[in-house]
């Protein structure tokens, strides 16, 4: 099966040409900023909310990914509508963007089958999840000139327990050590709201934008210290 890009149009541009001029803008722009001296990313955490909230924040990542070295990338991304216990894959085959196609790379796929740690998701239940799809066409954008050359590997993560946390981190160990692998985590921080069932609210950090402005904070001190 073929996976169609369903939130073309409404979430992110749906005209390749026009999708195109809008992330070569923010790409440029994040290109301009102060990184000279960075390594190329071996994983990347990014937004995954609609493009005009925070495509020029996601192209601040994607900017330290080096096409030249990636030849696989592993998409994680939570899901927002079916309830999983584990960690998903699709049934699809092919995921379409507005740039041309990825393909699933078949042979991790049945790997990480083989473990038995993993549920599948319909193409449908694929369609409606936004998280990786919201990904894909930064990705064919930034590979677009080895897309013959690469496949995707994309995650649907569930709310798994600390225990399987570790041992789902175990299990991709070993294809984050391979440096022609590339991670990219589609996450929304703390995700506030009564709508996600969480509402914390730290009053002495002031009115409830800086305490959630906090709560992201506090979680790239514990990313950037390797310690999340």
């Amino acid at each position: 099966d073929i996976r169609e890009c369903s939130h073309a149009g409404t979430w992110y541009n749906g005209d390749a040409s026009t999708l195109s001029r809008q992330l070569d803008s923010w790409l440029q722009k994040a290109a301009e900023s102060n990184t000279e001296g960075m390594s190329p990313a071996r994983a990347i955490i990014t937004p995954h909310a609609g493009y005009s909230y925070c495509g020029d924040c996601a192209s601040f990542a994607y900017r330290q990914v080096d096409p030249r070295l990636v030849r696989r990338i592993f998409i994680l991304g939570p899901s927002h509508h079916r309830p999983l216990a584990k960690c998903a894959l699709t049934t699809c085959l092919v995921y379409k963007t507005p740039f041309g196609n990825l393909r699933i790379d078949a042979e991790v796929y049945q790997s990480l089958l083989d473990t038995g740690r993993f549920e599948t998701i319909s193409k449908s239940v694929d369609e409606d999840e936004h998280s990786i799809e919201m990904q894909l066409p930064f990705i064919a954008k930034v590979m677009e000139d080895y897309l013959d050359e690469i496949t995707i590997v994309p995650i649907l993560v569930g709310s798994i327990k600390v225990i399987d946390e570790r041992s789902y981190g175990a299990m991709l160990a070993p294809y984050l050590a391979d440096a022609s692998n590339l991670f990219v985590i589609s996450s929304d921080f703390c995700h506030w709201g009564q709508r996600f069932r969480y509402t914390y609210y730290d009053k002495t950090k002031g009115s409830i934008h800086q305490s959630i402005q906090h709560l992201d904070r506090t979680g790239m001190d514990f990313i950037e210290q390797m310690d999340a």
